[in-house]
């Protein structure tokens, strides 16, 4: 009587730890993951230490191991702060703000940029240093189907579509939305910026 107890007991702990695993798989393929911001591109929206809760579900949900939709959601637009895959390596996640959707027409003049012929106002975006490599230059695109041409706020700093183009939507995991740690070391907890909104 007493083994067979133990045996339950055994099946008990063994089925609460697959049941919270499935539980995990299905969060973290389906609605949220958790992301580090590893470096200054997204300075000073995003601090080098805050911790992100990514939004999967916002733009639809996708098949297991793969970047294909099961369902559409809504489509991502100007100014989201979006997690996707790297162009130049899907092994690695960026972080960059949405400036341009299907269809528009970007171009920038002296750091400043237009969409659509209008100049585009970004309060966020921090700029430190002189343009030493033509990077904030750049002749009108049209951002082409499916794709979308992404920047960070950082400009700087930031390895984005001016360098090697748009974003597949496909390649793209969700959408920033709140910071849930942020500390630059033990001794440093940056308290203020825990439960932040991501915008």
């Amino acid at each position: 009587m007493l083994g067979k107890h133990r045996k339950s007991v055994f099946w008990e702990y063994v089925e609460a730890i697959l049941w919270a695993g499935a539980i995990a798989f299905i969060t973290i393929t389906f609605v949220v993951q958790a992301f580090k911001i590893p470096s200054g591109s997204m300075l000073n929206t995003l601090q080098i230490g805050d911790y992100l809760l990514v939004n999967k579900f916002i733009y639809g949900l996708k098949m297991p191991f793969s970047d294909n939709y099961l369902i559409e959601g809504k489509d991502p637009e100007v100014g989201d702060i979006i997690v996707f895959r790297y162009p130049g390596d899907p092994s690695l996640d960026y972080i960059k703000r949405i400036v341009g959707v299907p269809g528009d027409t970007l171009e920038m003049r002296n750091r400043q940029l237009y969409r659509n012929g209008v100049k585009v106002e970004e309060p966020y975006v921090r700029i430190a240093q002189p343009d030493s490599y033509g990077r904030d230059n750049f002749m009108p695109l049209t951002v082409p189907p499916g794709k979308y041409f992404v920047m960070g706020d950082n400009r700087d700093e930031s390895s984005d579509s001016r360098y090697w183009g748009c974003v597949d939507r496909t390649a793209i995991r969700g959408k920033a939305w709140r910071i849930y740690w942020s500390w630059e070391g033990f001794d440093n907890i940056r308290w203020s910026r825990i439960g932040k909104a991501v915008e």
